[in-house]
């Protein structure tokens, strides 16, 4: 859902016009997550948001025409279910929580994200609030983050952050579904968490430290040697291959805080065809690769949020009706994800150290 030109956006299977996942980034932008409350009622008024969701955007686009207002509004795994039911996404289940020390990456409630972007804030902020009246009565606000460009794309802890994401024909082939799940061809997977910071300990560290612990000089954001940077480096850690070929995910991460509150942090949100190569990102972070050698991020950082959603086509939302019938209890639902630990990750690495995840590109490889 965006107001922009769709030639602004990277191309995505023709099947289906896809929602604006691989836009430009922007300078501001709201994560609104959601739970929808219980009652047939409050289900009609998500379902109804769905198939209007486009007019709103464009409603409030048209009053500045270059604020390249968007939104993008994903499914949790229980939302689904209630509200569409069968078919679902082959992947779509709920987030993994992880657990391996004292690193914790928690598992909160979410059924439903609006992923909200402008080149201004207040853009942002009158869809949020004309969404919000729109689903006034049938949902809680189980979070809401204003996030804004930090000077040159970096975030608070000084360094410049999705310098890695994929562009064009690239960041479409990263993040949009294709053969391997045809009935949801042009789709997404997202996974968000918010991260909170303790800046004062941070800033502590000389420069060159902070700098192996991220793997990247901090004033020109070049990525460190590898005879200098440790394998337990945060742009080391997150880099998963394939069959030789590094899987990648598309970055909107956005920083956030109140000084006065001394609340300083990052959100999080990645957007992949797979949700595997993220889940694959964060056990390497949280437990480590090999298990100990963790992301020293988290010496630093907390999560305090995490969910996975999926992020159907813009086709799929503008055919959706609030008269639908509820779906009947399915058994083909997933069961609740358990938390991971350091013996007991989702799936173990082959021989070689790949996911096995070389399906997931479809049949189409796209190389």
């Amino acid at each position: 859902m965006a107001s922009e030109p769709p030639s602004a956006q990277a191309s995505a299977p023709a099947a289906a016009v896809s929602q604006p996942v691989s836009s430009p980034l922007t300078r501001a932008a709201i994560f609104l997550v959601v739970t929808i409350n219980p009652g047939g009622q409050n289900r009609a008024s998500a379902l109804s948001l769905c198939a209007d969701l486009s007019a709103l955007v464009r409603a409030v686009g048209i009053r500045d025409l270059e604020g390249a207002l968007s939104c993008i509004l994903g499914f949790g795994s229980g939302a689904w279910d209630r509200l569409f039911g069968s078919p679902r996404p082959a992947e779509l289940h709920p987030f993994r929580e992880i657990r391996s020390g004292p690193r914790h990456a928690v598992s909160t409630p979410g059924d439903l994200i609006f992923h909200i972007r402008a080149s201004r804030m207040d853009l942002c902020f009158e869809l949020a609030a004309q969404i919000l009246a729109r689903l006034d009565g049938a949902v809680t606000t189980a979070d809401e983050v204003q996030g804004f460009s930090y000077f040159d794309q970096r975030d608070l802890l000084g360094f410049v952050d999705g310098t890695e994401n994929p562009a064009g024909s690239a960041a479409a082939d990263a993040v949009f579904i294709g053969g391997e799940d045809p009935a949801f061809a042009g789709g997404s997977y997202v996974i968000v968490q918010k991260y909170l910071h303790n800046l004062a300990a941070w800033n502590k560290l000389p420069t060159e430290a902070q700098e192996k612990i991220i793997g990247r000089a901090k004033v020109s954001d070049i990525e460190l040697d590898d005879s200098l940077k440790p394998s337990s480096a945060h742009n080391a850690l997150t880099v998963i291959e394939e069959n030789g070929r590094e899987i990648k995910i598309l970055r909107d991460n956005m920083a956030f805080g109140r000084p006065g509150s001394a609340e300083f942090g990052t959100y999080f949100i990645g957007y992949s065809r797979s949700p595997r190569t993220i889940e694959q990102m964060l056990e390497n972070m949280f437990i480590g690769r090999p298990p100990g050698n963790y992301d020293r991020i988290l010496d630093f950082s907390t999560a305090v949020t995490g969910n996975l959603f999926f992020i159907p086509t813009a086709t799929f939302l503008d055919g959706v009706s609030p008269d639908q019938p509820a779906p009947a209890a399915s058994s083909g639902a997933p069961a609740p994800a358990t938390a991971l630990g350091e013996t007991s990750a989702s799936a173990p690495p082959s021989k070689d150290g790949s996911l096995g995840i070389g399906s997931l590109k479809g049949e189409n490889s796209h190389e």
